[in-house]
C-alpha cells in the first residue's frame, strides 16, 4: 500500500519565521518595477476575478504578507508571491514588501512549487507540468523529488501520467469538464482515439468515475477483450488497475494463466513495486 503523503516540504511558513527571528530588518520595501516573475514559475493561469479582489483588498490594507525573491543582476526574481506581486501592481503601488534571499535554481523551484501546492493553486495539468520540469531539469528521481516537497511518489507518477492523454482531454480537464479521477479511468485505455471518445461522452453526459470505469469496461468487451474471462476476473482486473493506477491484464490458460501489469518506465515500476509492498529492485 502506498505510504501516506507528509506535509509539503518545510512549509513557507517555517521558511518566513526564520528570516523574522533575525529581525524585522529582513523586509525590505522594493521598488514593483524592479521585480520579475520567474519563466518557470508552476502557475500558469491566475482567475482574473480573485486577483481583482486581492488588489482591491490591498488597495485598502496593504500587502500583508512580503513576498520572497531572490536578488538578479539587474533587479529581482519572484520565488514566491507571484499574485500578489500581480494584485499589487494592479492596486498602483509602486513599492511592496518582500524578503530578499540567494538561492539557486534548484531551491528557487521546490519553493515554487511547495507554495503553490500549499495554496492549493495548481490546476493538476499544471501540477504535473512542474514534477516533470525539475525531474528533467534538475535530474531529480521520483523519490528524491518526493522526499524535497512532501508528496507521495505514487502521487507524482500517477500525475505525470496524465501528460500522456491526447491535447483535447487535456484541454477537458483545464478547463474542469473532466476531473483527475476521470482522466486517471481513461488512461487504462490503449488508444487515443477510444480515450478521445469516452472523454467526449464524459463530458457531454457529466458521467461520474464510476459510470466511466463501467463504460471502459463495457468498451473494452466491445472490442473482444474481456471476452474470454469470467465476472470475477474482470472484477478483480479492475480492481487491481484502480488500486496500482495501471493496466493489469488477466490472461487464462488451460491450467492457471498469469497476471499482466504494464509499467512504462523504471520510476514506473518501482511506484507499482512500492504499491504492492515489495522493496526497491535497484
Amino acid at each position: 500500500m502506498a505510504k501516506p503523503e507528509r506535509g509539503l516540504g518545510r512549509g513557507l511558513d517555517a521558511l518566513f519565521s526564520e528570516e523574522h527571528s533575525v529581525g524585522e530588518k529582513q523586509v525590505a520595501e522594493i521598488e514593483i518595477k524592479l521585480i520579475h516573475p520567474r519563466k518557470n514559475q508552476p502557475r500558469k493561469n491566475f482567475d482574473p476575478q480573485l486577483l481583482q479582489e486581492l488588489s482591491e483588498s490591498i488597495r485598502e490594507r496593504g500587502v500583508l504578507q512580503p513576498i520572497l525573491l531572490r536578488p538578479l543582476d539587474k533587479g529581482y526574481q519572484i520565488v514566491a508571491g507571484e499574485r500578489r506581486w500581480r494584485a499589487a501592481k494592479m492596486a498602483g503601488l509602486k513599492t511592496m514588501p518582500a524578503l530578499v534571499r540567494e538561492m539557486g535554481d534548484a531551491e528557487v523551484a521546490e519553493i515554487s512549487l511547495i507554495e503553490n501546492l500549499q495554496r492549493d493553486d495548481l490546476s493538476i495539468i499544471e501540477e504535473a507540468l512542474a514534477y516533470k520540469n525539475m525531474i528533467e531539469e534538475f535530474d531529480y528521481r521520483q523519490d528524491i523529488l518526493s522526499q524535497k516537497i512532501g508528496k507521495s511518489r505514487v502521487h507524482i507518477s500517477n500525475t505525470i501520467r496524465l501528460l500522456s492523454l491526447p491535447q483535447e482531454i487535456i484541454t477537458l480537464l483545464e478547463n474542469k469538464q473532466l476531473t483527475p479521477g476521470h482522466a486517471r479511468a481513461l488512461l487504462r485505455l490503449d488508444s487515443d482515439a477510444a480515450q478521445i471518445k469516452a472523454a467526449r461522452r464524459i463530458a457531454d453526459g457529466k458521467l461520474s468515475v464510476r459510470q466511466v470505469e463501467e463504460l471502459i469496461r463495457f468498451d473494452n468487451k466491445d472490442t473482444g477483450k474481456a471476452q474470454s474471462k469470467t465476472a470475477e476476473e474482470v472484477d478483480l482486473e479492475e480492481r487491481l488497475q484502480k488500486h496500482l493506477g495501471s493496466k493489469v491484464e488477466f490472461k487464462r490458460r488451460r491450467q492457471g494463466g498469469t497476471i499482466e501489469i504494464t509499467y512504462f518506465n523504471n520510476e514506473d515500476l518501482e511506484r507499482i513495486l512500492e504499491i504492492i509492498g515489495l522493496d526497491n529492485i535497484n
